[in-house]
């Protein structure tokens, strides 16, 4: 059974407790910015934030613990405060969440709890990171996006390539470019023979003039959330 170190019935909180949560709390933030540095890329500026969120988070825990009601006001501050920056992917956001699990277990005394959630979700991340599990950047699914000019009829301009080099091909978005002088069609497709891509392409820019093409995966358009 896990247990508190702080004391829910007393409405003062000691300081030993305290400094003894917020060292814990950075100590478990170090340990899952590490984890975070070890998977791919990163900005000193996140990884900073990784380390202090769980603090943050356990002081203004400490500071509602008992109390309804200021609990309800901060549970909406946070609600109404956004990370303003540009989107993060979904392993950003993974890690944010991570952070702050731990900074509500810290801020409630339950430190054992709070490192044993941190040893295990860090293990789980770095067994998955280096296992096949979920990786399909060997699949034949592809985005592509064509751009065309305007005297291009687009319903049916591409079908016989489409259907010489793809075992299935969705038109999914349409959009007027360069003022309306061009369109951009996006294409989710199955590549047939992933060595046959860079033929696949050039009859494609044959057919649209040598305007800009795109094909790349799926996953690297749908990482973000």
């Amino acid at each position: 059974m896990f247990t508190s170190i702080i004391t829910t019935t007393s409405e003062t909180l000691s300081i030993t407790n305290a400094i003894i949560c917020m060292l814990a709390a950075i100590i478990m933030g170090v340990v899952i910015a590490f984890t975070y540095m070890k998977s791919e890329s990163y900005t000193k500026n996140f990884v900073i934030t990784l380390v202090l969120l769980p603090v943050l988070v356990q002081t203004v825990i400490m500071l509602v613990n008992g109390n309804l009601g200021t609990g309800i006001a901060v549970v909406g501050a946070f609600s109404l405060v956004r990370f303003r920056s540009i989107p993060g992917s979904s392993r950003e956001i993974s890690f944010i969440f991570f952070a702050m699990a731990v900074g509500l277990a810290t801020g409630m005394g339950f430190l054992t709890f709070a490192a044993i959630v941190t040893v295990i979700v860090c293990a789980a991340f770095f067994l998955l990171l280096k296992t096949s599990f979920g990786d399909n950047t060997h699949t034949n699914d592809r985005k592509l996006r064509i751009t065309i000019p305007e005297n291009l009829d687009y319903t049916d301009v591409f079908n016989d390539i489409l259907e010489k080099f793809t075992k299935k091909a969705s038109l999914e978005k349409v959009k007027l470019t360069n003022l309306g002088s061009m369109f951009e069609l996006h294409y989710n497709i199955t590549l047939k023979d992933v060595k046959e891509e860079k033929e696949f392409i050039d009859e494609i820019r044959c057919r649209n003039g040598n305007l800009t093409i795109i094909c790349c995966r799926s996953q690297l358009l749908q990482e973000e959330l």
